[in-house]
């Protein structure tokens, strides 16, 4: 008899959103993730094309200036899980990198990077020699501090893309070679000048207000509201707003009732509990669903007039927002609906 192999559903995106948030928060992630979900989420996305893992993803996969890097060492993995043969071999002053294809054996794809070919590229130079290659603020350039390490990194990635650019999936290049300030291992390094307000991170996402954090330091009801209407105007997710919702309402109760946490869950009175209830309803900005089915109707409405279907409704939301319609926030939906009204 044969037995079927059950597997577990797929994360939705929805799972991924709240996996990246909760990673995000990790001191261990390299400098660029940390407190920025939305690189986790695309580190994850990118990985899961090429098949990796979220930590191999997050922790070989580097965005700059917009465009998908790659560590040395994650290309040269690549290559080789594409059954093709990598060799590196090399020195301080000379690296060279060999790939033989799986279906052409007979032919040798060479890259060789030299301190010669670096000094005409412009990367580094030699005085009284000694390499040197310093940033605007006189301090060392990883051509300076790891050339070996530099060159081996660049014969890597340039026969790869000359052997088996297929197997690399879109990440040609590795972050130094964009421009990056890298460390030995060729992974992204951030001073204390970039993260500053005064110079961001050039390759950094933009930074976000952490709504749900102000949430869980405020104090006060009133606090929350405050950071409720910021969220909603900033077109924060619904469960962002639910969960700020969430935070108001026990500010709410424990300022309402002081001594009620001292009792055990499910005790007390009885008789004012709805009464509470409905206080803490008041007291914060009322959740999203009235707002978001009114939103709803709306562009179905306006759908309606234009014999669009809810399928390609959902579509559109895919395409353009990367979610589901029922996902999407108020603002976005809103946004669709413009969007129908103007068309002919």
């Amino acid at each position: 008899m044969t037995e079927l192999a059950i597997r577990p559903a797929a994360p939705t995106l929805l799972d991924k959103v709240n996996y990246a948030e909760k990673l995000a928060n990790s001191g261990l992630l390299p400098s660029q993730y940390r407190a920025q979900p939305a690189n986790v989420l695309y580190a994850i996305e990118y990985g899961e094309m090429l098949n990796l893992s979220p930590m191999a993803a997050i922790n070989g996969i580097h965005v700059i200036e917009g465009k998908p890097t790659a560590s040395a060492g994650l290309i040269a993995a690549l290559v080789r899980r594409a059954g093709h043969r990598l060799r590196v071999s090399g020195d301080d002053r000379r690296a060279v990198a060999e790939i033989v294809r799986s279906d052409d054996p007979e032919f040798v794809f060479r890259a060789e990077w030299t301190i010669e070919r670096a000094i005409a590229a412009g990367l580094v130079e030699e005085k009284n020699g000694k390499l040197w290659s310093r940033d605007s603020k006189g301090r060392p350039k990883p051509w300076e501090r790891y050339p070996a390490a530099m060159l081996k990194a660049r014969a890597v990635s340039e026969a790869a893309r000359d052997a088996c650019e297929e197997a690399l999936s879109g990440v040609h290049y590795t972050p130094e070679e964009l421009g990056a300030d890298v460390d030995e291992e060729g992974v992204p390094v951030v001073t204390a000048e970039q993260a500053g307000p005064a110079q961001a991170h050039p390759w950094a996402a933009p930074a976000t207000r952490d709504f749900l954090a102000e949430a869980n330091a405020a104090t006060n009801a009133e606090t929350v509201r405050e950071i409720y209407r910021a969220a909603f105007e900033a077109s924060m997710p619904d469960v962002v707003l639910t969960q700020i919702t969430n935070i108001g309402k026990r500010l709410a109760e424990a300022a309402a009732s002081p001594d009620r946490a001292e009792q055990p869950a499910g005790e007390g009175d009885g008789s004012d509990q709805g009464n509470d209830s409905n206080v803490i309803e008041a007291e914060i900005v009322p959740g999203p669903g009235a707002d978001r089915e009114q939103a709803l109707a709306a562009l179905r409405a306006e759908a309606a007039r234009h014999n669009v279907a809810e399928t390609d409704l959902d579509g559109y939301a895919g395409d353009r927002h990367g979610r589901h319609l029922s996902e999407l926030t108020i603002a976005e939906i809103r946004e669709m609906t413009q969007v129908l009204a103007g068309a002919k």
